[in-house]
């Protein structure tokens, strides 16, 4: 078989990937919260330099020949995916437990079945406890949740509930309607983004998991606003253009791809094939 069918097979797995990438970003354009994702896509010998800086392999070895087919090094791959975390759109809703964060790097606290996740979904609400929640049902953490180990409540007789800009809880009580009664002050952690790993859509973990000696609990911040959410930061044009090359360029592999075996293959059979006198 030809080298290059290899290519062309390589390439087309590639942007199939790409596909459910760009696929995924559309269906949650209307997410809140929800981070885009993307790709690099390189090939065998960008990795094959990248590793031959950290190994001790030299050019036209035989250790080099192992590590490297020769045959294939050009067909392109994704090389790292990565999401961005840059502040999407703010919406409106005038819910008071909708709340969002005005800066990239900061995000909620959540208890998981799975331990301690990370979102930008505010989407809050409240369960049949009084617990604040997000709409999977996760209890919201307060800020000092690692301490106490209690999540946040608010009782039914809350009032006028009032989130201000650094996250700080309150109310007002029917038999106290002047003085705001305290509840607790939002979680809100500020993480390296680079360390941080998707699970789902809307949650975020670490390397090991979410470890409390690793989060930077904000103390002081402006960035909370509440009644408003946080809008995914897909650009639907932007992914759409990507949607139509992926397209195309599948269309193109596949174009190559039947030269490589019905063309270049008949054409060699019949040459062959063919006896002069």
């Amino acid at each position: 078989m030809q080298n290059g069918f290899y290519s062309v097979t390589g390439a087309m797995v590639t942007q199939f990937n790409r596909l459910d990438q760009i696929s995924s970003n559309l269906a949650n354009m209307n997410t809140g919260g929800y981070k885009r994702q993307d790709e690099i896509v390189g090939d065998y010998m960008r990795i094959y330099q990248q590793k031959r800086d950290e190994l001790p392999l030299r050019n036209h070895t035989k250790e080099g020949a192992k590590f490297l087919n020769r045959s294939i090094n050009r067909v392109p791959r994704i090389v790292e995916e990565y999401t961005d975390f840059a502040v999407g759109p703010m919406k409106s809703t005038g819910n008071p437990l909708d709340v969002a964060l005005a800066q990239e790097d900061l995000f909620f606290a959540v208890e998981t079945p799975g331990g301690v996740r990370l979102t930008r979904n505010g989407a809050f609400t409240l369960d049949e406890n009084g617990r604040v929640v997000t709409k999977e049902g996760y209890p919201v953490l307060p800020a000092g949740y690692f301490g106490s180990r209690q999540t946040l409540h608010l009782p039914a007789e809350a009032m006028s509930i009032k989130i201000d800009e650094s996250g700080r809880v309150e109310y007002m009580d029917q038999t106290a309607v002047d003085t705001p009664v305290y509840v607790d002050k939002l979680m809100v952690v500020r993480v390296d983004t680079r360390s941080l790993k998707r699970e789902g859509d809307n949650l975020f973990t670490m390397e090991n998991g979410v470890d409390e000696q690793e989060l930077e609990v904000v103390s002081r911040t402006s960035a909370v606003r509440q009644g408003m959410l946080e809008m995914s930061n897909v650009n639907p044009v932007r992914e759409m253009t990507a949607l139509i090359e992926t397209n195309r360029l599948v269309e193109m592999y596949q174009k190559a791809m039947n030269a490589q075996m019905d063309d270049l293959n008949n054409d060699a059979i019949n040459k062959l094939a063919s006896v002069r006198a």
